[in-house]
């Protein structure tokens, strides 16, 4: 199976594609505050679970959403016309390092998709240049807890300086341009929920579809639970940093 689509489905009941509950998500966009008819953009939107949820927050903004997977663009229109917000809302199908707008934005999102620019730093050099002067910033990157073991980066085909801790995190985005106005770190409770969710859901999935596509769903299910519970628990660490250029 692609790996598109099983991230699709593992997705499929926790739609925010982070270790972030829907209750720390709502926060965050309260807290950004955008102004009145703000233009916000999310670069590897997903099913769009923060947009829609931004658009029901600010009844005058509108959105663009970029993702190189369109998987999840069916979900993010039926929850947007569920919650009444589909005309101000606009998919994109394409890379998001490709994507180039007209006008810049008041509020753009990166959440747990640095790597589709290549990672922490291009991401946050992306979203810089669509934004306003005085636009925010929503990134979500990974930092590590605590030092990982030579056996977890080869795990995980991870470098040691791939992340930085959660002040290097911080300095890496003030050293880019940008001041930290808020931040929201992922609780283990937030990681526990986002990965059993993720397994869970691809496994049910499996179970429900019997063949090689369940086989195959089944397998990636079990690889990403044992990379998680024998691996990076509780030494892989998730912020979301709230930016404003500097």
């Amino acid at each position: 199976m692609e790996r598109q689509l099983i991230s699709h489905l593992a997705h499929a009941d926790h739609p925010i594609a982070a270790p972030v509950s829907e209750e720390s998500l709502e926060r965050l966009l309260v807290r950004a505050k955008p102004p009145a008819r703000a233009r916000i953009l999310d670069l590897g939107c997903g099913s769009a679970a923060w947009l829609v949820r931004a658009l029901s927050l600010y009844p005058d903004a509108t959105a663009d959403g970029v993702d190189i997977s369109d998987t999840g663009f069916a979900e993010a229109v039926e929850e947007a016309g569920r919650r009444g917000v589909a005309d101000r809302l606009r998919l994109h199908h394409g890379p998001a390092a490709d994507f180039a707008a007209d006008e810049p934005y008041d509020l753009v999102l990166c959440v747990g998709a640095t790597h589709a620019f290549g990672g922490f730093a291009p991401a946050l050099d992306a979203v810089r240049g669509h934004l306003r002067p005085a636009g925010l910033a929503l990134v979500g990157e990974g930092f590590w807890e605590r030092p990982p073991t030579p056996e977890l980066l080869a795990l995980l085909d991870a470098e040691p300086g791939e992340y930085a801790d959660l002040a290097g995190t911080a300095e890496r985005a003030e050293g880019a341009g940008y001041a930290t106005v808020h931040a929201h770190t992922s609780t283990l409770g937030e990681w526990d929920e986002y990965e059993w969710s993720w397994t869970g859901s691809l496994t049910r999935w499996a179970l429900d579809h019997p063949g090689p596509d369940g086989e195959a769903a089944l397998s990636a299910a079990r690889e990403h639970r044992d990379m998680w519970l024998k691996g990076y628990r509780g030494v892989l660490g998730f912020v979301t940093l709230l930016l404003r250029r500097a």
